[in-house]
């Protein structure tokens, strides 16, 4: 069975200062191993390539990184950090003469993400606009609407200031996009997104329900809650360690 054809894109442009680091996010060990190099394996078996972008003053050191990873890895540079919709839209920008049938996306401090997740996104993908792993936790960071019928019609974000819900359905930062989402339909969505909230930034996933609307988004249950923690203190760092460990 010839398996799709993938690419990984991977958003790391963040700096790792709020984790005491010196460098990009990206490269912070976990369990003694950079996060990008805990992405490589997790995804090797599915993607064929990776696109990282990259900070300017980041890139060298990512580069070195990515060399070592078990696919082949491009590092890209996002000039400035005007968010992640910018940050996937450019890395898409250089799979163009690649064309794959699916582009997944991954924040790089996700590194929480159980290999039968992996596994279960690259089955259950299929034919659709989209899919996305999502997980109910308490307390969310990121909270899902969704209409009568279960479609994604809004999202809700605490960094924004949004009122949340004390439970919530979150994604993952991982997401599976078909080739004509990945090259059309975000662009299309992203000529009329303007920067939003406390952030100043243009975000990616109020995408989700602009796709919903027009298209298929399908979401299943991810294998556990704490994939979805991102790592973005010290406290996320030993809580995803000890996952890490333990799973």
């Amino acid at each position: 069975m010839t398996l799709p054809v993938r690419a990984l894109v991977v958003p790391a442009a963040g700096r790792g200062s709020r984790l005491g680091s010196g460098s990009p996010k990206a490269l912070v060990a976990v369990n003694g191993r950079p996060m990008l190099a805990w992405l490589g394996e997790l995804y090797a078996p599915y993607v064929q390539q990776v696109i990282v972008i990259a900070s300017p003053e980041g890139a060298a050191d990512i580069a070195a990184c990515a060399r070592e990873l078990p696919v082949r890895a491009t590092v890209v540079e996002q000039p400035q950090p005007t968010g992640m919709l910018d940050a996937i839209l450019i890395g898409i920008a250089a799979l163009t003469d690649a064309r794959p049938e699916r582009v997944w996306v991954t924040w790089c401090d996700q590194v929480a993400v159980h290999p039968d997740t992996a596994r279960r996104l690259a089955a259950t993908e299929g034919d659709s606009d989209m899919t996305l792993p999502v997980v109910v936790r308490d307390t969310p960071y990121i909270h899902f609407d969704r209409d009568v019928h279960q479609r994604i019609i809004g999202v809700r974000h605490r960094r924004e200031g949004d009122v949340m819900p004390e439970n919530g359905e979150s994604d993952m930062g991982v997401f599976s996009l078909s080739a004509g989402v990945a090259f059309r339909e975000l662009v299309r969505f992203a000529a009329t997104a303007i920067p939003t909230g406390a952030t100043g930034e243009r975000n990616f996933l109020p995408f989700i329900p602009w796709l919903a609307q027009r298209g298929d988004v399908r979401t299943f249950a991810a294998t556990h809650p704490m994939e979805a923690v991102g790592i973005n203190t010290p406290e996320d760092l030993a809580a995803v360690s000890a996952w890490l460990r333990k799973s």
